[in-house]
């Protein structure tokens, strides 16, 4: 067995999800484990496409499969059918990737590839949403420089918990409505600057680390640690990849 090779029990677990299943049109089923085993190769190792060994096949086949499914939204689609959330707890929080140099300079017409500059250089955020058990619900991506406030609505979505748990950055009123409405308890420390303190569950509290923790898991893939993809829905598709793994494992 390869280093950083797909585990072929995991691969068993999720093939039904993947374009291409046996009995459908066409003849890409034969090999998406071959594929599947590339793309984790270059997620897990951080090489360039081009440097994908010969045991995978030609590397630009693998990359422009890649990136079909990632217009096609795939990365995401098996991300939230593996799920299966214990949501007594939603916990949001977010972490800036810096980018390579070679992640810039796509001519998209001006279409945002969630690149930014922030206090800790040029990079993209990711913005994410774990559940009690520190398991990936919900993510997002955002230029480096966008307040994590701005997309907390988002990452809560359609989700209903029973008290959703993040930092100082998420500290407003219009978002504290939101979630009261849902029936959920606010467990959020207030800015230095509010003049009425928040009043929250220190205890409960505590459990955010999960999500640091997970952060943490989607950082041992080094193409999610360092962005080298030129467009977001590809970065979007590494990110996906890993979050998935952390649901398998």
């Amino acid at each position: 067995m390869y280093r950083h090779q797909f585990p072929r029990e995991l691969f068993e677990r999720i093939e039904h999800l993947l374009p291409g299943r046996r009995g459908q049109h066409g003849g890409v089923a034969k090999d998406n484990y071959n594929f599947l085993n590339a793309v984790w190769y270059v997620a897990k190792t951080g090489i360039p496409w081009r440097d994908l060994p010969e045991r995978f096949g030609p590397w630009d086949t693998i990359f422009q499969r890649f990136n079909r499914w990632c217009k096609k939204g795939v990365w995401q689609q098996i991300h939230e059918a593996v799920q299966d959330p214990d949501l007594e707890w939603l916990m949001l929080d977010s972490t800036v990737i810096r980018a390579h140099p070679h992640s810039a300079g796509m001519n998209t017409d001006g279409a945002d590839q969630a690149l930014g500059y922030s206090r800790g250089g040029f990079g993209t955020k990711i913005h994410l949403a774990v559940d009690s058990l520190g398991n990936p619900v919900s993510i997002h991506l955002s230029p480096g420089q966008d307040a994590d406030i701005t997309h907390a609505a988002a990452l809560l979505g359609e989700q209903e918990p029973q008290a959703v748990l993040a930092d100082k950055g998420y500290d407003s009123d219009a978002f504290a409505a939101t979630v009261e409405a849902r029936g959920a308890e606010v467990v959020i420390p207030s800015r230095k600057n509010r003049k009425e303190p928040r009043v929250y569950d220190v205890i409960l509290y505590k459990e955010r680390n999960k999500v640091e923790r997970c952060v943490g898991l989607l950082k041992q893939c080094r193409r999610v640690a360092t962005r080298y993809e030129k467009m977001a829905r590809n970065f979007l598709g590494m990110v996906l990849l890993a979050a998935t793994m952390i649901w398998l494992r």
